[in-house]
């Protein structure tokens, strides 16, 4: 298939490809960008090897780079810790950190460790479930046999508890 095929179908396509990529990653300005990294990516696949199927291609192509720009998006939302405050998150070591910065971060592993051990066992597994495994509320809650507000509350206090020692 050649180049001005697929620029001729890229063009004829591009609102619709457009429409479907701003529905799934609900961002106009992602979603251009998606588009743009679908137009590149079909490109070096026409240079590789011969598609037989433009138009599907683009498509799947197009929805895979929204999947996996929403699987990053859900990945990097559950390693924010939004209940922390932002003097104790800015307090993590960086890789290319002082021998007293990562004194400094040591400590402050100790004391959220004592703050895990002081938790009940229940608060211990809520918090695993959630901040360790990525896990949603009502998942949690249908887990442990408890109610949503209860695995709400539980996190509210588990990390109070825990910034409460950090600040120590």
């Amino acid at each position: 298939m050649s180049q001005s095929r697929f620029h001729h179908v890229f063009l004829a396509q591009r609102t619709p490809l457009l429409r479907t990529l701003e529905r799934m990653v609900s961002n106009p300005s992602t979603a251009e960008d998606l588009l743009q990294e679908t137009y590149l990516r079909v490109t070096r696949a026409l240079a590789e090897r011969t598609v037989e199927h433009l138009e599907p291609f683009v498509f799947q192509t197009a929805r895979n780079l929204a999947l996996d720009h929403l699987r990053a998006r859900r990945i990097q939302a559950r390693t924010l810790l939004d209940d922390v405050p932002l003097e104790v998150v800015q307090n993590v070591v960086a890789p290319q950190s002082s021998a007293e910065d990562a004194a400094h971060a040591q400590q402050l592993l100790e004391r959220l460790n004592l703050s895990l051990q002081a938790l009940s066992p229940r608060q211990r597994q809520i918090f695993i479930l959630s901040r360790l495994h990525g896990h949603r509320y009502q998942e949690i809650a249908e887990r442990l046999d408890v109610s949503l507000s209860t695995v709400q509350k539980e996190l509210k206090l588990i990390m109070a508890i825990c910034v409460g020692q950090l600040q120590l």
